[in-house]
């Protein structure tokens, strides 16, 4: 295998708010702010140190189309944790269950997409 050219920092997101979606997913994670730069961008720690962090970018737009990235979060109670991100301003999208895998198709309260994986269901 190459050696990387490049690491994985952070997964930014463009929201018109990022300090409510920075506290959103500072709970859904479990991770806390590491800092912000202008009133324009917030920063998450990474859940560990090999894994990148969230990052927060204000934009003027609202969101308009479906990501074409999303995370993946492996949840251990998928039903529990899917009604944790309805009750704090996020959406249900869809339920699947397909050859033994269940997941969630969810949004934040921008509208930004994410799955809820059942661990042990990939």
């Amino acid at each position: 295998m190459a050696p990387a050219r490049a690491r994985l920092l952070h997964v930014m997101v463009d929201c018109r708010d990022p300090r409510r979606l920075a506290s959103f997913w500072c709970e859904l994670l479990g991770v806390e702010v590491a800092g912000e730069l202008d009133d324009a961008f917030v920063f998450l720690t990474a859940p560990d140190p090999d894994a990148a962090a969230m990052a927060f970018q204000r934009v003027p737009e609202d969101k308009i189309q479906k990501n074409r990235v999303h995370p993946d979060l492996a949840v251990e109670d998928l039903e529990e944790v899917t009604a944790w991100v309805e009750a704090n301003g996020g959406s249900l999208v869809a339920e699947h269950d397909q050859g033994g895998a269940r997941w969630n198709v969810a949004t934040d309260p921008g509208g930004n997409e994410f799955c809820l994986v059942q661990a042990g269901s990939s």
